[in-house]
């Protein structure tokens, strides 16, 4: 998982395509669940919308993300029910 520098508001998370494809289909769902994720950290952080992309899925915030939000993000990325955790790659 990665960021786009200089304002840090994408999050770059390479997956294969099964799995990306998967995450977008319930990418509405992902989006409230991210957001509610994020909100019992108490982060000011809000998640706009994910985008497919050819190597993965870029996640698009409101603000710039801090470690603590990139590890909660990895973490749901993870344990979601609709994509195989070993298609992930986390640099």
């Amino acid at each position: 998982m990665t960021t786009k520098s200089p304002s840090r508001k994408q999050v770059i998370i390479s997956m294969r395509k099964y799995n990306r494809n998967k995450f977008i289909e319930d990418s509405n769902n992902h989006v409230t669940n991210l957001n509610r994720a994020l909100k019992n950290i108490k982060s000011d952080i809000l998640i706009n919308f994910i985008r497919k992309e050819y190597s993965g899925i870029t996640i698009i915030t409101n603000k710039s993300v801090l470690a603590l939000d990139l590890q909660t993000i990895e973490n749901y990325i993870k344990n979601a029910n609709s994509i195989k955790a070993k298609g992930v790659k986390i640099p």
